[in-house]
């Protein structure tokens, strides 16, 4: 291990700070006035995040004794064993909250899908590492990386678990256009998720969107069969989009998706959880209500709010001070992240830091937004915040390595 004063102790601070922030919302949420709603399983999580924090800090530590070519060097064998997990789970794993995510291993429960963002990130970085250059002429590497990541992400969608396969979906574009594919090919292939969040508002939004993507994607590579299968696969996303919207989905899920656009549609039903999340984050003010003295966290209005909706319970008790803090400190670790993969020679360690930072930004950009009405709700935890010791656990494996590989830099940059 190198001296000390090398490891990256700002994203260490990071680390503390979300953590320390998530276990005050996470005792108001389930020890609070609020204690005397909910069972005792869910006052227990306060304490059970208290062991999943100490787990945490020994991977942590033990992980930076490790040399940064084993991460390399095991990628693939960690890719193939996860795979193999995740088939057990969607074969002999448990339902929660409609998700079959969940494979017991002894007394504890553990969300496979989480550790295979690790493991999926670190096989991607292998393969590309070897695959210098990527062309718009020459996709045929770029293919086979994406095929490593939809594996997983079929998986996930099989457990009924969307929310992570949208994350795994996230990696597609940065990772490739990381590695060196061309700016419009990029921005190709993350079109279809605008047009299609477009086309939920309204369909002629969608379609208006085909046509700038289509235009800009003309502009930056000049590829005629880009550009037209840019535009149809654009218009045949506005019509897939409005046909599973009428015809395909079940009347709640399209209470859900009326309840995005218009919460009010539905106040009792499908919009309660907008509803209450922005009245929450409302009610906080600047300063907030003080710390257990939110009434919609302490009177049980709000759902999930030690997971999903952790951040509403920051925001009504800490105000616009406590969630601008949240914000800060995410945003504080990206951008050394950035920093990290961007001042790093070796190839490898820039994609993982990279993968690594799109999953945890991801995350907080889909939580945030699903808490504040920007974004439909998909269920996503909040990084480093949220309740949940599997989630919490693959991430901070994920910084971990992320500070491992930044803090042996001179040596790493060597290997070929």
């Amino acid at each position: 291990m190198n001296d000390i004063r090398d490891i990256s102790w700002s994203l260490v601070l990071f680390w503390l700070g979300l953590t320390s922030i998530g276990l005050i919302g996470i005792y108001s949420a389930t020890q609070g006035p609020v204690a005397q709603f909910l069972p005792e399983f869910i006052q227990n999580n306060f304490f059970k995040q208290l062991v999943w924090i100490g787990i945490s800090i020994c991977i942590l530590v033990g992980i930076q004794f490790l040399s940064p070519r084993f991460f390399q060097n095991f990628s693939y064998l960690l890719y193939g064993f996860g795979l193999f997990l995740m088939v057990l789970t969607l074969l002999f794993g448990q339902e929660i909250n409609g998700a079959k995510s969940w494979l017991q291993v002894g007394p504890v429960n553990l969300q496979v899908s989480e550790f295979m963002k690790v493991a999926t990130i670190l096989a991607v970085a292998n393969y590309l590492t070897s695959r210098r250059n990527i062309s718009a002429e020459n996709l045929r590497y770029a293919l086979i990386a994406v095929l490593l990541i939809l594996i997983p992400t079929v998986l996930v969608i099989l457990q009924n678990d969307m929310g992570t396969a949208v994350v795994f979906m996230a990696l597609i574009p940065v990772m490739l256009f990381w590695s060196g594919l061309p700016y419009g090919v990029s921005l190709f292939i993350i079109s279809p998720a605008i047009i299609g969040y477009l086309s939920i508002i309204q369909w002629y939004w969608g379609l208006i969107a085909t046509v700038v993507l289509t235009l800009a994607i003309f502009i930056i590579q000049r590829r005629t069969w880009l550009t037209f299968a840019s535009f149809v696969c654009g218009v045949l996303m506005v019509i897939g989009v409005q046909v599973a919207l009428f015809q395909v989905l079940q009347p709640h899920q399209r209470a859900r998706i009326a309840a995005f656009t218009n919460p009010s549609f539905d106040p009792q039903g499908a919009g309660w959880n907008v509803i209450q999340a922005k009245t929450a984050i409302g009610s906080g003010g600047i300063y907030g209500k003080g710390f257990l003295e939110g009434t919609q966290t302490q009177r049980r209005f709000l759902p999930e709010q030690w997971t999903d909706f952790i951040f509403c319970v920051v925001g009504e008790e800490f105000g616009f001070i406590g969630a601008s803090l949240v914000v800060l400190l995410f945003l504080g670790m990206v951008l050394r992240m950035l920093n990290a993969a961007g001042s790093h020679k070796h190839p490898f360690a820039q994609l993982v830091i990279v993968g690594v930072t799109t999953i945890l930004f991801i995350h907080f950009f889909i939580n945030v937004g699903s808490a504040t009405g920007l974004l439909p709700v998909i269920g996503l935890p909040l990084p480093f915040v949220s309740y949940g010791g599997s989630a919490f656990l693959a991430n901070t494996l994920m910084l971990a390595i992320c500070v491992n590989l930044d803090t042996y830099k001179r040596q790493f940059s060597i290997y070929r």
